[in-house]
């Protein structure tokens, strides 16, 4: 059976007229006559034997019935011209929502972007970054990069990337520490996760001193203040490479403890786009080490 056909212009002029509250300058929007707009507005009315409209000898007041209709229509246009500002020259563009967190982001991913971009360029990519707590239904994302052991409850993981903890610090601070056991006359900057630092002394084989620095929620900003001298720092060496290469941090032990890796990770009940497929790929790939020659 066929379906009846949506009457587009009366909406359209509908649309205007309610959200001006008048049919002048809904024609003047639409570049028609207010004569048009009217009468497609009472083409609509006849068809849906509602009115939509009180007219008022100073404008336009919205019924019941069209108050009920407008936020319809709005949503509705607007999902029309997203999909179309989604078309350039000809193709379609596909949108893919990654939640990445904000380490991750900087110190791995972002510099990586363009290969991808290149690469891709029919995937309009859009990060949002976090502090590794995600909900990636309530946020709409179509996958997250998250920092763990890869088991989250109704999750899809795929492994990244290694990233071992090793302690970080400004180099003037790092040349007068010899031995482990001087990082206990040291401020010893802590995440939320607790035992980072205890699990970094046994792998060191020191004894653990009593951890109590300020405590950070994100490694972007311990690292800054290690880089500012505010302390030591347990942090993903991969993640600050380029801070080491300009000397802005220092490594002064070369022990380090495995706490997680980086993984992409997506519902499980939501079956991944070709965007998405792609992206995976992408970034399998470009963690994947390179292999020795020779």
């Amino acid at each position: 059976m066929d379906r009846p056909q949506l009457p587009l212009n009366a909406l359209r002029a509908f649309e205007a007229a309610a959200r001006h509250l008048s049919f002048t300058r809904a024609a003047d929007e639409l570049c028609v006559s207010q004569a048009a707009v009217s009468h497609q507005v009472k083409a609509l009315e006849q068809r849906l034997g509602a009115s939509l409209f009180r007219r008022l000898p100073r404008g336009l007041s919205l019924t019941d019935e069209g108050a009920a209709l407008v936020p319809v229509l709005r949503d509705s246009f607007d999902r029309i011209g997203a999909v179309l500002d989604r078309f350039a020259d000809g193709r379609f563009h596909e949108v893919l929502t990654v939640g990445v967190v904000g380490t991750f982001a900087i110190g791995w991913l972002i510099p990586r972007l363009p290969a991808f971009q290149r690469a891709n360029p029919l995937i309009d990519l859009r990060l949002l970054t976090n502090n590794n707590r995600v909900d990636l239904a309530g946020e709409g994302l179509d996958c997250a990069i998250r920092f763990g052991d890869g088991a989250w409850q109704g999750a899809e993981a795929d492994h990244l990337l290694d990233a071992p903890f090793s302690p970080l610090c400004a180099p003037a601070l790092a040349r007068t520490l010899r031995t482990p056991a001087d990082l206990a006359r040291q401020t010893l900057l802590r995440s939320y996760r607790t035992d980072e630092w205890e699990g970094w002394f046994d792998a060191a084989g020191a004894a653990a001193p009593r951890v109590r620095g300020p405590i950070f929620d994100s490694s972007l900003a311990i690292a800054e203040a290690a880089a500012r001298g505010a302390g030591v720092a347990l942090l993903p060496v991969a993640m600050f490479e380029r801070e080491l290469a300009d000397e802005r941090l220092a490594r002064p032990f070369a022990a380090e403890v495995s706490t997680g890796a980086y993984w992409l990770v997506r519902l499980k009940s939501r079956p991944p786009s070709a965007a998405l497929a792609r992206f995976r790929d992408w970034l399998i790939a470009a963690a994947s080490p390179v292999p020795a020659t020779g």
